[in-house]
């Protein structure tokens, strides 16, 4: 924890409930008022396409070349390489889910489709739905569907066993909740994204074998797991310090991320691609320099874990849709909605 400490040692029960307004919008508002010139920073970042290229080209050429080594093998690469790969890709299409890679929303959603092929499991069409409603409602029960589940807060908040199970599973959690939290008629272009990635791993399968597959799926089950590169999922919302919802990392983990760790500059600039969010932190310096931040998210794994008041149920829930919810300009949600 750069700032601020754990919270005290009796087992969570229930969420830490707000009657509060998100404060993004709020300060997000505040900022542009004193540096309107971080508008300028709104936009496309052509090198996000370039990096996410890369990260899928090298976990095809690592899959090839493990198509006939042990399964042993398999997983030590697939946890020490390809857990940091499909992590990056998953952050390439977080980033691609705001519209941050190309100019058109046609092009950043097939654009996703393609850097989901080596999750092998296709998500980006769904995600990207949910992912809009998270930034306009956080926190509101029933309709952010990051929030964990009172199932999962009762079952798995228990003690340190049922926490490290729930994050070994929790790209299981993360994938299937939102489906039961608030389920969603799928459309053209989940059928899109489903079918390149089934036709994709049918392919892989046929020519390549199984454990070139096997791969794919374990670089995402373990890098989404217990694993350093997954600590974002806990450091992003889960609440350390009372009274603070959202928190950032500046650790080196940043540089295969896409800056997913400037997570309170990333909510208050949702059109600001993660390459400039330092720049978002250095201009108004003065709203991020106090908040609670870390410097590892191995150790806030560690925290999460060892800490008997942390576990699902440490999060910020509002019961109300009447927060200050996001308007198009500071980000286009236009394209995203649903069909």
């Amino acid at each position: 924890m750069g700032k601020g400490g754990a919270s005290g040692s009796v087992r969570r029960t229930d969420y830490e409930w707000s009657y509060t307004e998100e404060p993004h919008a709020t300060r997000r508002k505040q900022i542009l008022s004193k540096y309107p010139q971080i508008k300028d920073l709104y936009g496309v970042d052509p090198t996000i396409k370039w990096v996410t290229l890369s990260w899928l080209v090298a976990q095809f050429v690592v899959g090839y070349l493990l198509r006939d080594a042990s399964w042993f093998h398999v997983f030590v690469v697939a946890y020490c390489f390809g857990s940091f790969a499909n992590q990056a890709l998953f952050l390439a299409m977080h980033e691609i889910s705001h519209n941050l890679a190309f100019k058109t929303s046609t092009a950043n959603r097939i654009f996703g489709c393609i850097a989901n092929l080596t999750t092998a499991v296709p998500h980006f069409s769904m995600f990207q739905r949910y992912h809009m409603e998270h930034h306009q409602y956080q926190g509101v029960d029933g309709v952010d569907s990051d929030i964990p589940s009172r199932w999962e807060g009762v079952v798995f908040g228990r003690n340190m066993f049922t926490k490290t199970i729930w994050m070994a599973l929790q790209p299981l959690f993360y994938v299937t909740r939102p489906l039961f939290v608030k389920p969603k008629k799928p459309g053209k272009w989940e059928a899109i994204n489903w079918g390149l990635t089934f036709i994709a791993n049918a392919l892989i399968f046929y020519f390549f074998g199984i454990k070139f597959l096997g791969y794919f799926l374990l670089s995402s089950l373990l890098g989404s797991g217990i694993h350093p590169v997954a600590g974002h999922f806990i450091a992003e919302h889960y609440v350390f310090v009372k009274g603070h919802e959202t928190y950032s990392y500046y650790g080196p983990l940043n540089l295969i991320t896409f800056n997913v760790g400037y997570h309170n500059e990333h909510h208050d600039f949702p059109r600001i691609p993660g390459s400039r969010l330092p720049q978002v932190r250095e201009i108004a310096k003065e709203y991020y320099e106090d908040l609670p931040s870390y410097n590892s998210w191995t150790k806030v794994i560690w925290d999460y874990v060892m800490d008997p008041a942390m576990g699902p149920y440490s999060r910020v829930v509002r019961k109300s849709n009447k927060v200050a919810k996001i308007k198009e300009e500071d980000y286009n949600y236009k394209d995203t909605k649903d069909d």
